[in-house]
Formats: structure tokens, C-alpha cells, sequence
């Protein structure tokens, strides 16, 4: 006959016992930081909601089309955007040439040709950390090198090429997740066709990533626009009344525009820096909802 094992049933009773105060101790902390990062995140969309009526409440007084096409004034009825608005498109599309053919093609290397090296780790490590260096750091670099040592001066170009930097790391890093993304059965099918690389990147790999490529540059591209103190740095000045003819003359954005009336005393100056920043949040809000239109747009092909 055989031995049953013996079962103490008083320890399995303590270890289930202690199981289930390990199990409601775990709940009751789940419970609390629940609760505490909810009550973060209504405190951060509490002061939002406040800002936003507070800028939307003063800006109205003065959006008009007259704000939209009047330059900067010392009378401020008379104070519009204009040219800040027109330097701000000026950078912006100069900085989308350079930055993003660079970005891109950057990507494109790292990814699709070059080798699993120390060299290379070490190069994405530091476009990695260079994505967080503060935006006043690349106006000292744009001030040093292309204002004085490339003799480009405060020019619009010279502003371009500051911002390019800034977020060339942004591009670079979204472009590569991207490409990660696409199978590498697509790839090792298009070579087996008897395709070259080149065509095998250009007719697979970049329509597949094309989504997210176009989503990270856009949104970049929406980082530059609001970005003030690197441009400051680099030689855009605070009051211009009058429209750039050229890339290589003087200019102002819309950031520094708004920081110059902001600084200002008088009340009639904020209200004209709140409709300066309502315009200024309406053209980061369409670009990105470019970005999400694109995004869905070409996700939908693939899925």
C-alpha cells in the first residue's frame, strides 16, 4: 500500500493568506499611482484649458485680416505679422530642402547600407543624444559657423541652415523607425527579382515607410517653426518692418515677433502677442494634421 504525502494544510492555509495580502497591497498601490498620475493629468489639461482661453479671449480682440497683413508697428492698431509671417515660411521651406533630402538619405545609409559596426553604433548613439540637446545650443553652433566663419551673416539662409541642424537628429531617427518597419521578406523578394539595392530602396522599401517618413518629418518640421532661440541667436531680429527679397537678407519669425511684444508694457502688446500665438498654434495644428492625413492615407495601402 502506498504512503500518501503529507500535506500541511495550516502552512498552505499562511501561504495563501499571504498571497492574498500581496495581491490587495499591489491592488491598493495600482489604486493609488492611478489615481496619482490621472490627478498629474488633469492638472497639465486644467492650466492648457486656462492658457488656451486666455490666449483665444485676447487674441480675438485684434486677429483680423489687417493683423494678417500690416507690419510691425510701435502704434499698436496699426501692428500686424506680416513679415514675420512671410520669415517664418521663408525658414520653413528652406529648412525642409535641407533637412530633409540630409535626414532622409542619412537614414537610408545607416539602415539599408551600413554594417553592424562599433563606428556606426557609436554614430546612432550620438544622433541619438543629439536629439535632445537644447535648441539654444544649435544657435550658438549656427552663430559660429554659418553667421562668422561662413560669412553668411544674419540672413535667412544662414536661419535655415541653424534650424536644419536642430532637427535634422528628429528626421534622421523617425525615418530610421520607419524603414525598421518594413519586412525584410519584401526586400530579400525584390533582390531575388534581380533588382538592384538602389531599386530595391526606392521602389519597396521607401513607398512602404513612406507614412512614417513623411508623419516624422512634418512633425520636425512643426518643432523648427516654434523654436525661437536658436534664430534668436543667429541673428533674427526682434522688429522688421519689411519683407525679405532675398535668402541672404535680414529677417524675424513669428516666435521672436511674439517674444518682442510680450516684453512690452503696454496691455494693447499682449493682446497683439496672443493673436500673434493664435495664428502661430493654427499653423502647427495644420501641419499635423497633415501629418495624421498622410499617416492614414497611405497606412490604409499596406494593411
Amino acid at each position: 500500500m502506498e504512503s500518501k504525502p503529507f500535506i500541511n494544510r495550516q502552512t498552505v492555509t499562511d501561504n495563501d493568506s499571504a498571497e492574498l495580502r500581496n495581491i490587495s497591497r499591489r491592488r491598493l498601490k495600482n489604486k493609488i499611482m492611478k489615481g496619482v498620475f490621472f490627478a498629474a493629468t488633469m492638472v497639465g489639461i486644467i492650466f492648457l484649458i486656462v492658457l488656451l482661453f486666455r490666449i483665444i479671449s485676447e487674441g480675438m480682440l485684434r486677429l483680423n485680416w489687417n493683423f494678417l497683413t500690416s507690419f510691425p508697428s510701435r502704434i499698436p492698431g496699426r501692428a500686424g505679422i506680416l513679415s514675420s509671417l512671410v520669415g517664418s515660411l521663408y525658414i520653413i521651406g528652406l529648412t525642409a530642402l535641407v533637412s530633409i533630402p540630409l535626414g532622409i538619405g542619412t537614414a537610408i545609409y545607416l539602415i539599408e547600407y551600413a554594417k553592424k559596426t562599433k563606428l556606426n553604433e557609436f554614430i546612432q548613439l550620438n544622433i541619438s543624444n543629439l536629439s535632445g540637446v537644447p535648441a539654444i545650443v544649435y544657435g550658438i553652433l549656427g552663430l559660429a559657423i554659418f553667421v562668422k566663419a561662413m560669412l553668411l551673416g544674419t540672413s535667412i539662409i544662414a536661419g535655415a541652415f541653424t534650424l536644419s541642424l536642430l532637427i535634422l537628429p528628429v528626421i534622421i531617427i523617425s525615418t530610421e523607425e520607419a524603414l525598421k518597419t518594413v519586412p525584410n521578406s519584401l526586400r530579400e523578394n525584390a533582390l531575388a527579382l534581380g533588382v538592384t539595392k538602389w531599386q530595391m530602396i526606392t521602389g519597396v522599401v521607401l513607398p512602404f515607410a513612406a507614412p512614417g517618413i513623411i508623419t516624422g518629418c512634418i512633425l520636425a518640421l512643426s518643432r523648427g517653426i516654434g523654436e525661437a532661440s536658436p534664430l534668436f541667436i543667429a541673428g533674427a531680429v526682434g522688429y522688421a518692418a519689411f519683407l525679405p527679397r532675398s535668402i541672404f537678407d535680414t529677417y524675424t519669425i513669428l516666435p521672436i515677433q511674439i517674444y518682442d511684444w510680450t516684453s512690452r508694457a503696454q496691455t494693447d502688446f499682449h493682446e497683439l502677442a496672443a493673436s500673434g500665438i493664435i495664428v502661430l498654434i493654427t499653423i502647427l495644428l495644420v501641419m499635423n494634421g497633415i501629418a495624421i492625413f498622410i499617416r492614414n492615407k497611405y497606412s490604409k495601402r499596406y494593411d
